[in-house]
């Protein structure tokens, strides 16, 4: 069987799983680098509890909880009531639901953790160029990864470049 190259509905266990590591990056960077954390990944993290809760409820990728559809939608929209979801489950599968995404983040959080210390170097290189610049495009983020962009560079970039915002 071959699968569809361009199928926004059929991924894989493993790319959910990446994605979540990708959405909680932020978050974990800031925690890293500033040891501080702010409301810069709310978006986010809130893309990633969704896609967690998806994960649990909708595709059947928790083992506790098994191959089953957690809750129904209501695709009809009646008296300005947009798409609602009606819980068909009880407050014990509710927790467990719960429970299960809440390890799902905090497993995807730690192993992005996990590699942000690995890459500690590359992290706050990283960090320091958008301290200077404000904003990388794809091929400067290239460059910084594979070392064309080194720190001593990022440090002799002048602060007041056209790319940087005048407050």
């Amino acid at each position: 069987m071959s699968l569809p190259e361009d199928d926004s509905s059929y991924i894989l266990k493993t790319k959910m799983e990446e994605d979540l590591i990708v959405l909680l990056g932020g978050r974990a960077a800031e925690e890293l680098v500033l040891g501080d954390i702010s409301t810069g990944a709310s978006n986010d993290i809130e893309r990633a509890t969704d896609t967690a809760r998806k994960m649990a409820t909708k595709y059947g990728f928790v083992e506790s909880l098994g191959p089953i559809v957690y809750g129904s939608s209501e695709h009809e929209v009646f008296l300005g009531r947009d798409f609602n979801n009606s819980r068909n489950y009880s407050e014990t599968v509710a927790t467990e639901i719960d429970r299960e995404i809440r390890k799902l983040i905090d497993s995807a959080y730690e192993k992005c953790k996990n590699i942000l210390v690995n890459h500690d170097d590359q992290l706050r290189l990283v960090a320091e160029y958008l301290i200077r610049k404000e904003k990388v495009d794809d091929k400067e983020f290239i460059s910084l990864m594979t070392g064309e962009i080194t720190m001593d560079d990022v440090l002799c970039m002048d602060e007041n470049e056209p790319n940087k915002k005048e407050n």
